[in-house]
């Protein structure tokens, strides 16, 4: 393993990116989408895609148990892990998120994926994305949040937890040690996810959309395993343990709005000196890249922009209700969906029901809209 710190934070950027772009690679060619899914069973009653997402979930929570279990990685450090539970702005920003997404016909994510295909219209929603997100970190919207949503929270530090996540709440409930109690949260949750994945045999002879929620789920708890543990070394200049190349300054899997962010600062602030590559700006490049490899091998790619000027409205909004919803709930759908809920967090089980919340009623209300304009 690398020592230099130099050599780290290039380990930590290369290792995003390959596990990216192997991400957008699978992502494009099984047309992995979660607002997709949600769109599928209100519309159709499909859930063939959602059976997916939730297989990839069932994943990275098995292998992101396994990583913390044998001490490869701390998630108690995660910024999902924090004991205070910041719950209002994580139902908020999620419910704002889910709108948004359905708005933009895609999450940050699925935008990402179309834009390696071709998406023009894909590439300016991730610049308002990207956008919004920055200012809901930084600026206008960032005094918003930490106004009106932040400060309500829950301290639960305060009650002897050292983390939020259900096995924590599982240990304090039933006095099990910690790691008979992630084995019982992990397990539990696994358990469940795969019965209901695999129970309709429609799904069980789909051997694409099994081995791409198997390798998705895969990536993630991989993410953890490069920033957590690869990517967590020695400062040479404060000898203090830190992690290196993450914007968060601690463990990172993938997540893609906040990320934006700080990619549009590193091209706007290109000739500061304290901005680098990250492992977050990193994945959003290697998402491009896998897909926009398929697209070509598929002959797949298009050239794609506005329907019309109300498509144009509809997408930018989507695109800034995105971009605040998405930090406000410290994620999006691969964020706390997948990445954050892996590590058990409560919060992210908060974000990602209001994110589903807000896209299912969505989609409703624009299928009333369309059946009444019939």
């Amino acid at each position: 393993m690398a020592t230099d710190p130099a050599q780290i934070a290039t380990l930590v950027v290369a290792g995003g990116f390959l596990i990216a772009f192997v991400f957008g690679l699978v992502a494009a060619k099984s047309n992995f989408c979660t607002m997709g899914a949600l769109a599928d069973i209100v519309n159709m009653g499909h859930w063939g895609r959602m059976r997916m997402w939730l297989l990839a979930v069932a994943v990275a929570i098995a292998g992101t148990a396994a990583l913390s279990a044998t001490g490869q990685v701390d998630l108690a450090k995660s910024v999902a892990q924090r004991p205070n539970l910041p719950w209002l702005a994580l139902i908020v920003g999620g419910l704002l998120f889910g709108i948004g997404m359905t708005l933009a016909g895609g999450c940050a994510n699925k935008n990402l994926v179309r834009v390696g295909g071709g998406s023009v219209r894909s590439l300016v929603v991730l610049t308002f994305v990207a956008i919004a997100s920055y200012m809901t970190l930084k600026g206008l919207f960032g005094q918003w949040r930490a106004s009106w949503l932040d400060p309500v929270r829950v301290d639960l530090g305060a009650r002897g937890w050292a983390d939020q996540g259900l096995d924590t709440a599982l240990a304090q409930a039933f006095g099990l040690e910690p790691q008979a109690a992630l084995a019982v949260a992990a397990g539990a949750l696994v358990l469940a996810l795969l019965v209901f994945v695999f129970k309709d045999p429609r799904f069980r002879g789909n051997g694409l959309q099994i081995a791409s929620g198997v390798m998705l789920g895969l990536l993630v708890a991989a993410g953890w395993y490069v920033t957590g543990h690869l990517g967590y070394g020695e400062n040479p200049e404060t000898l203090e343990t830190v992690f290196f190349a993450t914007n968060t300054r601690t463990l990172e899997s993938l997540s893609f709005v906040a990320p934006l962010a700080y990619s549009l600062e590193l091209l706007l602030l290109w000739t500061d000196a304290s901005l680098h590559l990250s492992f977050g700006i990193a994945s959003v490049l290697g998402v491009i890249a896998g897909s926009l490899v398929y697209a070509l091998a598929a002959g797949t790619f298009r050239w794609e922009g506005f329907a019309s000027v109300a498509d144009l409205r509809s997408q930018l909004v989507g695109a800034v209700l995105m971009g605040f919803g998405g930090v406000t709930a410290l994620g999006c759908t691969i964020g706390q969906g997948v990445s954050g809920v892996s590590t058990l967090a409560i919060g992210s089980f908060l974000a990602i029901g209001g994110i589903v919340a807000g896209s299912v009623a969505t989609l409703k209300w624009m299928l009333w809209q369309a059946e009444r304009e019939a």
